[in-house]
């Protein structure tokens, strides 16, 4: 498995990971190529974007972002957002972890004290995901478990 940096090239795929997390019912966000391009590839607050590949498919990727004034998460300003997208069928294979060893690099690279990760309150593999990956519930909005990671 190799883990770099998302490309525009890379949009379509990605978008189809997204729409088979949908129709798996583990995502209710858009999923279409335009919103990949805009919210993960080419976000002006993008810390770093990156894609877990074998064999020239995508397995998974994560994206972290700087939490602004009055973003849509209700994340304190200057804190990361990260978001994690496995493909059903990569699930369990080791793609999340490589991916969150280079988020944690580029997190600790751009001065972040915390990263804060929102998951749907009936996501058991999600919240799993990040209690595994050391992070920590502080905030329950409705209908999610808002987890914070100490950089």
């Amino acid at each position: 498995m190799m883990i770099r940096d998302a490309m525009a090239e890379d949009a379509t795929e990605m978008s189809v990971l997204l729409r088979e997390l949908t129709a798996a019912r583990k995502r209710t966000s858009p999923d279409t190529e335009a919103h990949v391009l805009s919210y993960y590839i080419n976000d002006p607050v993008r810390i770093i974007c990156s894609v877990a590949e074998h064999e020239d498919v995508i397995l998974g990727f994560q994206s972290l972002r700087m939490a602004t004034s009055g973003n849509q998460w209700g994340v304190e300003p200057g804190w990361g957002i990260v978001g994690t997208h496995i493909r059903p069928s990569a699930a369990r294979r080791g793609a999340g972890r490589a991916l969150f060893d280079v988020t944690k690099k580029a997190a600790r690279d751009a001065g972040l004290i915390h990263i804060d990760a929102a998951i749907a309150a009936t996501n058991p593999e999600g919240l799993g995901y990040y209690e595994a990956m050391g992070f920590k519930t502080y905030r329950k909005p409705e209908g999610l478990i808002c987890k914070r990671f100490d950089v």
